[in-house]
């Protein structure tokens, strides 16, 4: 039976975090510090990610732990993989040089004890061509609808030749973000749940905004979050299921504080509790929050 969220998650703990000047061009969150030095800012997110995955557990969430590789600051972010209910998985391209270096061997192999590969676009990256997973593609798993911003980090074509392997219905959108620039993933206007769907739709195009909401309004309830909201990640969040298969949604304490009173009583009718962390350092060094730290394992 498809089910649109797990009671597995898989985070990787960083064996080194810094600024990623390889994505700050196209990542509208990073900051660069040069007041600190890697080893601080390292520092700053391991107690982070400690405290995320401990609240987490907390809650009685399933969670698997693998450890990072030196040479890979956004390993933290393990958007390179999706998992499936058939017990298969994607491999994505990357945008980032150092970020394709994240697809080791070794993590592979772990995840290829469970799932085999089914679909390996990182070729493409030797064309430049990048679809960057679950930050590219935000999935309604269940009715087979992927929506997907479109920009340098998520391609078209390549978006709908995974569609086409995986018998999912492309809805494919321009965005703008308070630069003026795409919002560089999707993962951080909108989300998907059971029942319910966030989204800043004011950031899609005209031409695109009316398509993706009558798709959203077809299958789901929606909540708008500003522009102002998306920028404190209010909408990289995600909906994770706990031992006892009852839902959480789960989001950085920045997102939390960006949400109003009456949005979280929403929220809260449809999930048992909201989970978050205080996750500052990565969010401001990294430019993701905590849907970007999560591997979903179906």
């Amino acid at each position: 039976m498809l089910s649109q969220s797990t009671n597995h998650i898989l985070l990787i703990k960083p064996a080194e975090f810094y600024c990623n000047e390889q994505t700050i061009e196209t990542n509208h969150y990073q900051i660069l510090d040069k007041k600190k030095t890697k080893k601080e800012m390292l520092q700053e997110a391991l107690l982070e990610f400690k405290a995320f995955e401990n609240n987490l557990k907390r809650n009685k969430i399933k969670v698997t732990t693998l450890t990072g590789q030196v040479g890979c600051p956004d390993n933290i972010f393990p958007n390179w993989a999706v998992s499936h209910n058939d017990q298969t998985i994607d491999l994505f391209s990357m945008l980032g040089k150092n970020r394709r270096l994240e697809k080791s061997k070794k993590h592979i192999s772990f995840l290829n004890q469970t799932y085999s590969t089914k679909n390996d676009y990182s070729d493409s990256e030797k064309e430049s061509i990048f679809l960057e997973g679950t930050s590219s593609l935000v999935l309604d798993r269940i009715n087979h609808f992927a929506y997907m911003g479109i920009s340098g980090r998520s391609d078209p074509d390549l978006a709908q030749q995974w569609c086409d392997s995986r018998g999912y219905k492309l809805i494919k959108f321009s965005t703008k973000s308070h630069t003026g620039n795409a919002i560089y993933h999707t993962d951080v206007m909108m989300y998907i749940g059971t029942e319910l769907a966030v989204i800043c739709s004011e950031c899609i195009d005209n031409n695109t905004r009316e398509l993706v909401l009558e798709s959203l309004q077809s299958t789901h309830h929606i909540m708008e979050i500003s522009s102002e909201q998306l920028i404190s990640f209010c909408g990289n969040c995600i909906e994770v299921c706990d031992e006892n298969n009852e839902s959480h949604l789960i989001m950085s304490s920045t997102a939390y504080q960006g949400y109003s009173k009456q949005q979280k009583e929403v929220l809260l009718k449809y999930y048992k509790s909201i989970i978050h962390s205080k996750l500052e350092s990565i969010e401001k060094y990294g430019g993701g929050s905590a849907r970007c730290m999560i591997m979903e394992l179906f």
